[in-house]
């Protein structure tokens, strides 16, 4: 009893361990497909976009004391026709609070349906450790033992013609007592389905960089992929990647026309990968540019 406790316990951490290896695989690849440019010494990028990665929203603003910040943000009720809260609260968890509004602070949202990424992610990281722990166990299945019925009286003597058979003896020899006695011998043998489960996961991988915006085939064919498969794949992929992109860059203007600054934003050229029809993406070693093909300083 004590030792089936052990082996639940063991088999649930490993779960447990399997879903957080992924789900924080996820949460890189998320939280670092956006470069920012010209932000202020007082905000920092990566808690920022990974307030936008569990929140779906942060608060830039200007305090009188820190400077720029950009920080968690509690919403208020009052909108405007737009169904945008006019009314914000910055928070952080050293107990710095600021009460704000429409006039002197921007949201930035995370998508453009306002939410965030985190229940997506957890959700695929979900499927892609059960798939994963369900490879684990049909390779373990793969052990198949030899189940063999016998009496006491028998027991030593099968014992020890299974080891000269695990022994590779060419001949075995067997006492007439075996022939007088049929042996009831039960294979445990599970079909093999690993290959098969490994596709299905590379497909919910694939599924989860196409939801990010990171280019990939998401096919599962071993054959060339047609021009048409490729395109139709970077469709979703683009819609994906501009949702939040396009929220990120509003965010940019809008803040550039309140403060006077010059911050914008682009997708990281490492995630954009292959994003024409079977061309291999080349970064040239040119000045940074923005979406509308301007020159950066």
């Amino acid at each position: 009893m004590a030792r089936r406790k052990t082996q639940f316990w063991e088999s649930a951490g490993l779960n447990n361990s399997t879903f957080r290896q992924y789900y924080k695989r996820l949460v890189e690849l998320s939280i670092a497909m956006f470069e920012w440019h010209n932000l202020p010494d007082t905000i920092d990028p990566r808690f920022m976009e990974l307030t936008l990665f569990t929140d779906g929203q942060a608060v830039f603003f200007k305090d009188d004391v820190v400077g720029f910040v950009c920080l968690q943000n509690a919403l208020g009720g009052n909108m405007d026709m737009y169904r945008i809260p006019k009314d914000r609260r910055a928070y952080a968890v050293n107990g710095f609070s600021a009460n704000l509004t429409d006039k002197d602070s921007v949201i930035i949202w995370n998508n453009m349906l306002h939410t965030n990424s985190m229940n997506d992610v957890t959700m695929f990281a979900k499927r892609l450790y059960n798939i994963d722990r369900a490879i684990d166990v049909n390779t373990n299945a793969q052990k198949t033992p030899i189940l063999i019925r016998c009496d006491e009286q028998q027991r030593l003597t099968l014992k020890n013609i299974y080891m000269q058979y695990d022994g590779n003896q060419p001949v075995i020899f067997g006492d007439k007592g075996l022939v007088e006695k049929p042996l009831d011998v039960m294979m445990t043998g599970a079909p093999y389905v690993a290959d098969r489960l490994y596709e299905l996961k590379t497909q919910y991988w694939n599924e989860a960089l196409t939801y990010l915006g990171i280019t990939n085939t998401n096919q599962t064919k071993k054959e060339r992929l047609l021009a048409d498969e490729v395109s139709s794949n970077l469709g979703s992929t683009f819609a994906s990647r501009y949702s939040r992109l396009i929220s990120r860059q509003a965010a940019c203007e809008q803040i550039n026309r309140m403060f006077g600054t010059d911050i914008w934003v682009n997708y990281r050229e490492d995630f954009r990968g292959s994003d024409s029809e079977g061309e291999e993406y080349e970064t040239e070693e040119t000045e940074p540019k923005r979406e509308d093909g301007e020159v950066n300083e």
